[in-house]
């Protein structure tokens, strides 16, 4: 079956994110649409990834838990879980692999951790938009160990993408599905030898309730849930 979705999503915790990225302003946006799964990836952090799950199950939605992880190298990381208890596993590691930097909000923007009635919880101090102190093997092995997997992000971009970054996409890497941008041509990646043995997610890497991606691409899952997209998407 195709299931329509949008994997890379930022909440109000992102602090380049605006602060409507309330969990039911993103879900009932992606319901409005016509989206089936979708993920919110914030900036090394899962914290809201549960009250977004919560709200959108009673939407019908299916969200999986994620976040998107930045590495030693300055890459980004989409990565997915099957539950949130793995996500909320990840998210210590990379917490306790962050630099003690606090968030400046005058300059990089509010860290908000929000429930699923959108009400304010707490500010996140630590600052999220940052580089953990592994790389991306590291990273890559830390996921699979919680039974995650993970999708480079946006490597069309000249920046914090694994292609600008290191020049290429390692052939080491376990590593089955490549994210593209929303507005990227995909055939054209899609026809390059060096990417012939991935494939291709389109994602919004939305900021704004606007952003989030309309109803244009597809995966083809035997079932709708979580742990069909993750086999699905891994190796």
């Amino acid at each position: 079956m195709k299931a329509y979705y949008d994997l890379h999503i930022h909440s109000a915790l992102s602090p380049c994110s605006e602060n409507e990225m309330t969990p039911n302003n993103i879900v009932n946006m992606a319901y409005l649409k016509g989206l089936n799964i979708i993920a919110v990836t914030d900036h090394n952090s899962v914290e809201n990834c549960l009250a977004v799950m919560e709200c959108a199950k009673e939407k019908g939605i299916i969200a999986v838990p994620g976040m998107e992880l930045e590495t030693r190298e300055e890459v980004h990381l989409i990565c997915l879980f099957k539950c949130i208890d793995d996500a909320l596993k990840m998210q210590e590691i990379v917490y306790n692999s962050l630099p003690d930097i606090k968030n400046r909000k005058d300059i990089f923007g509010e860290q908000i951790v929000i429930d699923k009635e959108d009400n304010v919880i707490k500010h996140v101090e630590r600052l999220l938009l940052t580089a953990a102190n592994f790389g991306i093997e590291e990273a890559i092995q830390q996921v699979s160990n919680l039974d995650g997997i993970v999708i480079p992000a946006h490597i069309d971009r000249d920046s914090y993408s694994i292609v600008s970054n290191l020049g290429m996409v390692p052939d080491n890497l376990n590593i089955k599905f490549l994210e593209i941008s929303k507005k990227c041509n995909k055939q054209q990646y899609s026809n390059d030898k060096k990417y012939e043995k991935y494939q291709f997610i389109q994602s919004s890497d939305s900021h704004s309730l606007e952003q989030i991606q309309e109803p244009v691409n597809f995966i083809e899952l035997e079932e709708m849930s979580v742990e069909c997209l993750i086999s699905t998407l891994g190796c």
